[in-house]
């Protein structure tokens, strides 16, 4: 991943925020909406172009473009540099690859206290049962 061609290719669109804040709200645009192609990305190659994919499947619209949205500042330019790293962190997650699991055998001594535990479960369980008065 090539991250400055990556911060090449976001757009940036400021907008209106919502919710309180009273007059600041209404006439300033300090909200940051980023939105990136993935599919036409130049600084991603196709595997990983795919793995984000297959992996961001939910957050990417019908034409594969992500798109995010801060307006946790007051502040336009603070709410483009939150956007960004959010951006980041969602690449870097989803470019992440799983290690592979080492299939491994219980020793000897875990089987033997998982089987002991489960002995004096049983024996507690059933000291709990009405006697049998045959």
């Amino acid at each position: 991943m090539d991250k400055q061609q990556v911060h090449r290719e976001l757009t940036f669109k400021a907008v209106r925020s919502s919710g309180a804040g009273g007059q600041h709200v209404n006439k300033v645009s300090s909200k940051v909406e980023l939105s990136f192609n993935l599919l036409e990305s130049e600084g991603l190659t196709e595997k990983e172009k795919e793995r984000l994919q297959s992996k961001l499947s939910s957050r990417l619209t019908n034409e594969g473009v992500l798109i995010l949205q801060c307006d946790e500042a007051r502040s336009q330019h603070k709410n483009k540099e939150l956007v960004v790293k959010r951006f980041f962190d969602i690449l870097k997650k989803g470019l992440e690859v799983p290690k592979k699991r080492m299939p491994t055998k219980p020793t000897k001594s875990a089987v033997e206290k998982r089987l002991k535990l489960k002995k004096m479960s049983a024996e507690r369980k059933a000291s709990r049962r009405k006697p049998n008065l045959d």
